[in-house]
């Protein structure tokens, strides 16, 4: 293709390469909700992490939630292989706070359910769990994250190890997605979610990229 024409295609350098992993498996998480709360999880899986930890940039900015369970994952990565240029944290990757419902056993929160969402998110997307948020209100929180980090690392790669909830809002951003349809991506522990923001699409056009969702070696 001549350089004219390939120059009118989004360039390398204005797009921002998000490398989503969703942290390990949590041990409390078969009998409870921990949403929001701080638990640990299991990072023994060395040929997963390892599958996944060669298909990450060498040397990119690594950004985990708070939560001590992304940063054993992020840890893990790094044993199994990877590499970080730089590791911050960020609490606008936090998973969605469910309130009252964090600590309840499954059979617990079903009992008090009947919506349309049971089996694939704790609470409707637009309702707000009691003194929590509504996946709604997670999905702002990501989107403010997205157009800071493309805002300030155009042509970047970013490995971000965060939660479920926090790649489904990422997923809904990028493809525009009905809010009642964002829960519907299986999303599974340590996977791995590509998307790529385009800085330089004109007006109209699609920003964003999908490569993978849910990646597993």
């Amino acid at each position: 293709m001549k350089p004219e024409l390939l120059a009118r295609l989004p360039q390398r350098t204005h797009a921002t390469r998000f490398f989503w992993v969703r942290h390990a498996p949590v041990p409390a998480g078969a009998y409870k909700m921990y949403g929001s709360l701080d638990e640990d999880c299991d990072t023994s899986n060395r040929a997963v992490f390892e599958g996944v930890a060669a298909k990450l940039p060498k040397d990119a900015l690594w950004i985990t939630s708070p939560l001590k369970r992304t940063k054993q994952t992020a840890k893990a990565l790094i044993d199994a292989g990877a590499t970080a240029a730089e590791w911050q944290e960020d609490a606008d990757i936090l998973e969605q706070d469910f309130g009252d419902y964090n600590g309840m056993t499954h059979e617990e929160l079903f009992a008090i359910r009947d919506d349309a969402f049971l089996g694939f998110w704790p609470s409707s997307p637009e309702v707000q769990a009691p003194n929590g948020e509504s996946f709604a209100m997670l999905r702002a929180r990501v989107e403010s994250f997205t157009q800071r980090m493309s805002a300030a690392h155009p042509g970047k790669d970013l490995v971000c190890v965060a939660h479920r909830g926090t790649i489904l809002a990422a997923l809904q951003i990028a493809l525009d997605l009905p809010i009642k349809n964002s829960v519907s991506f299986d999303i599974g522990n340590v996977s791995l979610t590509r998307l790529t923001y385009h800085g330089d699409v004109p007006a109209g056009g699609p920003s964003w990229r999908v490569v993978d969702v849910s990646w597993l070696p």
